[in-house]
C-alpha cells in the first residue's frame, strides 16, 4: 500500500481511528491512538513520541547514568514511522499499523527493537539470504479479572481451566476453550497467521504457535498476538500474564525456530542431515550464547525459570533434535530444517532476541565459524565442570554480553552498552525498590511485571 491509497482504505473499512504500535526494550506494547486526519498528515515525517520510550524502565522510572545519543533527560522527540505493510483493522471503526523509531535527523533509533531487526535482515540479504522464523508463545490465564488480579496484588490468582497440570490435555472446562476460542477469531480477523494452540505443563498455562514467515513479519505477529490474548482476557473478565515465571511453579518460554533461505531453497538442508550453512550458524550463535542471555532472560524474574530438568535449557549446548539443550538442530528435511532456540522467556522482546540470534549465526555463516561438538543425551543436572552453564542472574549475563565480540559487531555498540545500562539499572531497582535477594519469586517482581513483561 502507498500513501497516496491510505485514505481511501480509511474510508472503505469505515475507519475512525488508527493506532500506531511499537515496543520499548522490555518488549511493552505501546503506541497512541489518531484521529484519520492526524494520522494521513504525519505519514512522511513519522508521530512524535518523547524518547522516554527507551529512557524509561518498565516500572516508568527514568533510566540514569547511562544514555543511548538522543537519550539526555530533554524529553526530545523521536518519530514512529509506520511500516503500511502492517496496516489492518484491529477492530469495527479501528485500524492498527506498526512502525519504526527515527531522529529528527532522519537516522533510526539505534536502540529500537524493529530497527536492530531491520539491521540484521539487510546483513542476511548482502549475503544472499532470506530470514525465516516461527515464534511459540506461553502465557497463564486466570480466572480472575485484571482488576480483581491488582486488587490481590497478583497472589493466590486462580488457573483458568481447572488444576491439570499436564500437557495436552482436552479435559479442560468450557472457560479455558471459550479464551483460546476467542483468540483464534480475533487473529482470524486481524490477519495473523497461526499454527496451533494447546495447554502446557502448569495449570492454566497455554501455548499459541506464531506461523512461519519471514522473521520480521513473524516478529510483528508476536508483538500483536500477545496484544490481542490482553485484549480477550480483559473482554471475558480474565487476566493473562507473560511473566517468565509468575509463580514458584512451572515457568513460560518464547521459543524462537529461525532458518536461512537461499534462492529459494531452505539453507540449512542437507540430504546428509545439517548443511554447512546450518554448522556455521549455530556455530556464531554457540559463541555469542552466553552474552546473548541477557537479551534472551532480561529481568530479574526470568533467571528464576532456568531450573534442571524443568524443560528450560541450563547449558551452553546444542544437539541434534535435542531439547535439553539450548539450541535444538531440526535437520533431515527440505522445508522444516531450522535451528530452535530454546532459551528465551516468555518475557523476552523477540523482536530483539530475533535480532540478536540471527545477527550471530549470519555472522557465523560469513565468518566460517565451526560449530563445537554436538552435545548427546540429557543436557540438565550434569557433573559440575563438564559443560559452561547459562549465566544464572541478570548482572552475570550483563558481564557476559559484556565480553562477547560478536553481538556489538552485528548490533552495534550503541544499542549493547545502553541494553547492559539497563539491566544493571534493573538489578539495581530490584535491590533499592523493595525487591528481597535469596528468597523466592517476590512480591516486587509480580507488581513490576505481572503486567507489562
Amino acid at each position: 500500500m502507498q500513501a497516496s491509497d491510505v485514505k481511501q482504505w480509511l474510508a472503505d473499512n469505515q475507519i475512525t481511528s488508527i493506532q500506531v504500535q511499537a515496543t520499548n526494550l522490555d518488549g511493552t506494547f505501546l503506541g497512541k491512538t489518531l484521529a484519520p486526519e492526524k494520522f494521513l498528515g504525519g505519514l512522511d515525517q513519522g508521530f512524535p513520541f518523547a524518547d522516554v520510550v527507551f529512557g524509561n524502565d518498565i516500572g516508568g522510572f527514568p533510566v540514569l547514568g547511562m544514555a543511548f545519543p538522543t537519550w539526555r533527560g530533554e524529553l526530545d522527540d523521536i518519530y514512529l514511522r509506520v511500516d503500511l505493510g502492517t496496516l489492518v483493522v484491529w477492530r469495527p471503526g479501528v485500524a492498527a499499523v506498526i512502525g519504526d523509531f527515527w531522529t529528527q535527523q532522519g537516522a533510526p533509533v539505534s536502540v529500537c527493537p524493529r530497527n536492530l531487526l531491520h539491521k540484521v535482515i539487510a546483513r542476511a540479504a548482502e549475503g544472499g539470504y532470506e530470514v525465516k522464523a516461527a515464534v511459540e508463545i506461553e502465557a497463564t490465564i486466570f480466572e480472575e479479572s485484571v482488576q480483581e488480579a491488582r486488587a490481590k496484588g497478583f497472589q493466590d490468582l486462580t488457573p483458568l481451566g481447572g488444576t491439570a497440570g499436564a500437557a495436552y490435555v482436552l479435559a479442560k472446562s468450557a472457560d479455558w476453550r471459550e479464551y483460546l476460542e476467542a483468540v483464534e477469531a480475533r487473529l482470524r480477523e486481524i490477519g495473523i497467521a497461526w499454527e496451533a494452540w494447546n495447554d502446557e505443563a502448569a495449570a492454566g498455562q497455554i501455548e499459541i504457535n506464531v506461523a512461519v514467515g519471514e522473521i520480521l513479519d513473524v516478529a510483528d505477529r508476536w508483538a500483536r498476538t500477545r496484544q490481542v490474548m490482553r485484549e480477550v482476557a480483559f473482554d471475558l473478565g480474565r487476566t493473562v500474564t507473560f511473566m517468565a515465571k509468575w509463580s514458584d511453579a512451572w515457568g513460560q518460554a518464547s521459543h524462537i525456530n529461525i532458518s536461512l533461505v537461499a534462492n529459494g531453497a531452505n539453507a540449512f538442508y542437507s540430504p546428509d542431515g545439517m548443511s554447512q550453512d546450518m554448522n556455521h550458524f549455530i556455530g556464531g550463535v554457540m559463541q555469542a550464547m552466553p552474552g546473548t542471555t541477557s537479551i534472551a532472560l532480561p529481568f530479574i524474574t526470568s533467571y528464576r525459570r532456568i531450573v534442571p530438568l524443568e524443560g528450560p535449557p541450563t547449558t551452553i549446548t546444542w544437539g541434534h533434535h535435542n531439547k535439553s539443550t539450548a539450541i535444538r538442530a531440526v535437520t533431515g528435511h527440505p522445508a522444516y530444517s531450522r535451528v530452535e532456540y530454546r532459551l528465551p522467556g516468555s518475557d523476552s522482546n523477540i523482536y530483539l532476541v530475533a535480532a540478536a540470534v540471527t545477527g550471530a549465526g549470519v555472522y557465523g555463516v560469513e565468518n566460517a565459524v565451526e560449530a563445537p561438538e554436538a552435545f548427546v543425551g540429557s543436557a540438565w543436572a550434569l557433573p559440575p565442570g563438564l559443560v559452561e552453564n547459562i549465566p544464572t542472574s541478570i548482572t552475570q549475563a550483563a558481564a557476559a554480553l559484556e565480553a562477547d565480540k560478536v553481538l556489538p559487531e552485528v548490533l552495534g555498540e550503541e544499542f549493547v552498552n545502553y541494553w547492559l545500562g539497563t539491566r544493571r539499572w534493573e538489578w539495581l531497582a530490584f535491590h533499592t525498590m523493595g525487591g528481597q535477594p535469596d528468597v523466592g519469586l517476590t512480591t516486587w517482581e509480580s507488581a513490576r511485571y505481572f503486567e507489562l513483561a
